[in-house]
């Protein structure tokens, strides 16, 4: 049996993962994804390998499942306000379905 959920989908900059993911367990979420992330942009385009010290400056995608979603709009928009202002970034929400719901 599936259970229906919300997953969030931010994607922004490696330079920020660790505020941002830092933001997602304080909104209580319990868990998250991260893949490395390329793509073209209002900001130009973005390798997803890129060496040396460039490499802060990749981008990255988090993705959070959560079963409330008022809790999946608390994040989206905690991290919208706080780092999109300055740092690249894009989120947004889809509906799944989940087995084992308490893992969420």
């Amino acid at each position: 049996m599936t259970h229906k959920a919300k997953k969030i989908v931010i994607i922004t900059e490696k330079l920020i993962v660790e505020k941002v993911t830092k933001l997602i367990e304080q909104c209580g979420a319990t868990g998250y994804t991260i893949f490395s992330a390329g793509g073209k942009g209002s900001r130009g385009v973005r390798s997803e390998e890129r060496g040396g010290v460039s490499e802060a400056y990749a981008n990255i995608k988090i993705e959070v499942i959560v079963t409330n979603e008022e809790l999946a709009h608390e994040i989206i928009n905690k991290v919208t306000e706080k780092y999109f202002s300055n740092y690249s970034g894009i989120t947004y929400i889809e509906n799944v379905e989940i087995v084992r719901p308490q893992k969420f």
